[in-house]
């Protein structure tokens, strides 16, 4: 993996993650064009990581209330996790679905939290895209603008009806690569060696070795 690439990976969270609903009421969601709400939500979270000192040392704690609070009301995050679980997420049960969701997003926002320093200075461009009233799905495509060449940041949204209608995000394309199916090809290999309760203890434990990590850094 290239330095470039890296740089930006680490970034996801708040330059991708955190567009996913910055302050989106949702009937304001429900009338915003895609490329219009990713504009917007775009100069919020660049915004953000120049003010937020506790977002740019990588405070698990702090992007993870932010993330609760202000994102996931707009995220279709049931759909990503199923999406990087696969066929196998048919057969899990409620109560394995809830732990699968709990144990991505506290993965999601570990592995990438800790890099936020390096996220300043930075501007975006939104490409001219075209849709129709009738589309249910789109894709934004984006520049972010920081050191060294632009890099492609692309969205992935789905109009949703009834409450909390609008656009929502449920996948991240970075340099070429969606996000969720980074993660598919990884979980894959736990499920069929191990079955879901094998990638559930998988990724518990990674989380567990992530946060004792975050522990001995903040001592050192």
């Amino acid at each position: 993996m290239t330095m470039k690439r890296r740089f930006l990976l680490s970034s996801l969270p708040l330059i991708g993650t955190t567009l996913l609903g910055w302050h989106v009421g949702s009937a304001w969601a429900a009338d915003e064009a895609p490329d219009a709400l990713i504009q917007r939500l775009t100069k919020e979270a660049i915004d953000l990581i120049q003010s937020d000192k506790a977002v740019q040392s990588g405070d698990v704690a702090r992007i993870m209330q932010l993330l609760d609070q202000k994102i996931m009301p707009n995220l279709n995050f049931q759909r990503m996790t199923a999406s990087a679980v696969g066929p196998a997420w048919r057969q899990a049960t409620p109560e394995q679905r809830a732990r699968l969701q709990a144990e991505f997003k506290t993965l999601l926002v570990r592995t990438y939290s800790g890099a936020m320093s390096q996220a300043k200075n930075l501007t975006f461009s939104i490409k001219p895209m075209r849709y129709a009233p009738d589309d249910k799905e789109v894709i934004v495509r984006t520049l972010i603008h920081g050191r060294g060449d632009p890099v492609q940041l692309d969205y992935r949204l789905e109009k949703t009806p009834g409450e909390g209608a609008g656009w929502k995000i449920f996948n991240l394309n970075v340099l070429g690569v969606w996000l969720v199916d980074t993660y598919r090809s990884q979980f894959s290999q736990e499920i069929n060696a191990k079955g879901i309760d094998g990638l559930i203890a998988t990724l518990s434990e990674r989380n567990k070795s992530n946060a004792a990590g975050d522990t001995k850094a903040s001592k050192g």
